[in-house]
């Protein structure tokens, strides 16, 4: 009995009869069930994952191993098989490649006194601020200078953008991080900072909330600050302009003055290497300084500058020949000229030589010498020395002459005293340097030049070598005998000329606001610089024994300025009673003489 056979008999036994089904030889040789199939498929697929797991990691490994095989064959190099020397460091970027915006102002020694850098400026969207009321205590107590009046105001105008407070320090950033406030954002720009606060303040000036030069070298130089060049390198030496400004600064507190101005000058190259007008501001802050604050004294202002001019009234007499130094003029008594009078402040009621006229400042003398001039010679001279015009200077706040039209003989007589005729304290000092440098005008400059440039840019010459020396004798005596002996700084040879001038107003002259001066030169026997000191309404105190003048008020400062300046310039002191410099200098005062006629 096959299979088969005894198969039909059990089913035929059943209670219901299964017809079987026929199988193929290829279907008997896997006798497998379905669900055996699906195991084996899973298997498979398992199998093929391990695989490739197998062989990327094998791939991965072996990249690894090459890549620490290269860097360790490196550090053999470098350890083993290179000369030993300082390991190489990457190349840093030069100033000019990481400069960015607006370029930088320096002084005459690379000292920065202009830059500019990325601060963070606060805002703030009010539709997404919570709080209004709360924000703006929070902002305040992270942000003092605020109101919080007016910053809550700002939170609840309902705007999509409102200014807080422009150019935060990193500090002050951070504080208002802090608070995590919604809607309180930074927006990053470029800020114009001055390292030195109001050190130069009128002679930099300062930028907009654009960066846009509005004042001072910011505003002459915009265009070139702006196309991110060299940095503009001035003349100014911000050592010396620190002590300027600290000895104006004490000269005014202690007079009680509404204002004060001071120059230093390179009298061989007409350089400025300071420059101060007081009161001052700070550039950082410029929005919070007044019209007097910004006012710039030194080159806006013009001012009668009394005596000091006497310097040009001399220089110009001597030049056209129509004096010497061994004539005199008639000061007995005061001078009438139709319906003025005009007297000595000191009279010494008698005939003066030149050189007395000079040391002991004659107005009676001085308007006499012009007189013998002449107001056409007179205007020729004073037009060579820059005193018809504006300055030439790199500045924009620069102050016009303020000259008689028309020129009467009246006018020429009070302009050799220093009345009639208002110049800036600029023009003065540009002026009296080409008179003690040997006759060469130079235009005054804020900008430092090579030496070639300067050669090319050679001063013109405005009177006689012979002049300047005269002058310059004139000037030693009036330190050493006359009224600037309080400018006498030993060592220094300091020569000048004081100057005490009236403010003058609607109704005429105040003889109570007076304009003190004193402009210097040192050292006398070879001029090199050029010290200008002015104070603006004085009052005389219990040290200068109730004076307000130029002698007592402002002669001291520049004896002071030279002390402290002259080791900067590289000034040594000198012997001053070196016979070489007194043959030089002394000048030899006759009382009697030629005596020029009076009128």
């Amino acid at each position: 009995m096959n299979f088969w056979t005894s198969l039909s008999g059990r089913l035929r036994r059943g209670r219901r009869t299964i017809r079987p089904r026929r199988y193929s030889a290829a279907a008997a040789v896997i006798p497998c069930t379905p669900l055996q199939g699906a195991q084996g498929r899973r298997d498979n697929r398992l199998h093929a994952a391990l695989e490739t797991g197998r062989t990327r990691l094998l791939i991965g490994g072996s990249i690894m191993m090459l890549g620490f095989a290269v860097v360790g064959m490196r550090l053999i190099d470098i350890a083993l098989l290179q000369e030993a020397r300082e390991p190489r460091v990457a190349r840093a970027p030069s100033a000019s490649e990481m400069r960015t915006g607006r370029a930088d102002i320096v002084d005459r020694n690379g000292e920065i006194v202009a830059t500019s850098l990325q601060t963070a400026s606060l805002f703030a969207n009010p539709r997404k601020i919570l709080d209004a009321d709360d924000a703006a205590r929070l902002l305040v107590g992270a942000l003092p200078d605020l109101r919080e009046a007016e910053i809550a105001a700002k939170l609840k105008s309902g705007r999509g953008f409102v200014w807080l407070k422009r150019n935060l320090s990193p500090r002050q950033q951070w504080d208002v991080i802090q608070l995590g406030i919604p809607g309180v954002e930074f927006q990053t720009a470029e800020s114009r900072v001055y390292p030195h606060g109001t050190l130069a303040a009128h002679i930099l000036g300062f930028v907009g909330v654009d960066g846009d030069g509005l004042a001072g070298i910011e505003k002459s130089f915009d265009t070139a600050l702006r196309s991110n060049a060299d940095p503009v390198r001035l003349t100014i030496d911000i050592r010396l302009q620190h002590l300027l400004r600290s000895e104006l600064t004490r000269v005014m507190t202690s007079s009680r003055a509404i204002g004060a101005t001071g120059i230093i000058l390179d009298a061989q190259k007409g350089e400025v290497l300071a420059m101060t007008s007081l009161p001052d501001y700070d550039p950082n802050l410029q929005n919070r300084a007044s019209d007097n604050q910004r006012f710039n004294r030194a080159t806006l202002g013009v001012y009668e500058l009394g005596s000091t001019f006497k310097i040009f009234a001399t220089a110009m007499a001597l030049d056209y020949g129509v004096v010497s130094m061994t004539d005199g003029y008639d000061a007995t008594k005061p001078l009438r000229v139709a319906r003025f009078t005009i007297r000595d402040f000191h009279a010494k009621k008698r005939w003066l030589s030149v050189p007395e006229i000079f040391m002991y400042s004659s107005n009676i003398g001085s308007a006499k010498m012009a007189r013998d001039v002449g107001g056409e010679a007179q205007q020729e001279f004073l037009a060579r020395l820059g005193m018809l015009s504006p300055a030439a200077i790199e500045l924009p706040e620069v102050g016009a002459p303020m000259k008689p039209k028309p020129w009467r003989p009246i006018n020429t007589m009070t302009i050799g005293f220093g009345h009639g005729l208002a110049v800036s304290p600029l023009q003065l000092i540009t002026g009296v340097a080409a008179v003690v440098n040997g006759g060469v005008f130079h235009r005054p400059t804020l900008i430092r030049r090579d030496d070639s440039t300067l050669k090319k840019k050679a001063g013109e010459r405005v009177k006689s070598a012979e002049t300047s020396l005269e002058l310059r004798r004139l000037m030693r005596l009036v330190v050493e005998k006359g009224t600037g002996r309080k400018a006498g700084a030993i060592g220094y040879l300091v020569g000048g000329k004081t100057g005490t001038a009236e403010k003058s107003g609607r109704r005429g002259y105040n003889r109570r606001a007076l304009i003190s001066s004193f402009v210097g030169a040192f050292p006398m026997n070879n001029p090199r610089y050029v010290v200008l000191a002015l104070v603006d309404e004085p009052q005389g105190n219990k040290s200068t024994h109730g004076y307000a003048t130029g002698g007592w008020i402002a002669a001291p400062v520049v004896r002071r300025i030279v002390q402290r300046a002259a080791p900067f310039l590289g000034v040594a002191p000198m012997d001053e009673s070196d016979p070489a410099i007194k043959r030089l200098l002394d000048i030899d005062i006759k009382q009697e003489g030629p005596r020029l006629a009076s009128y």
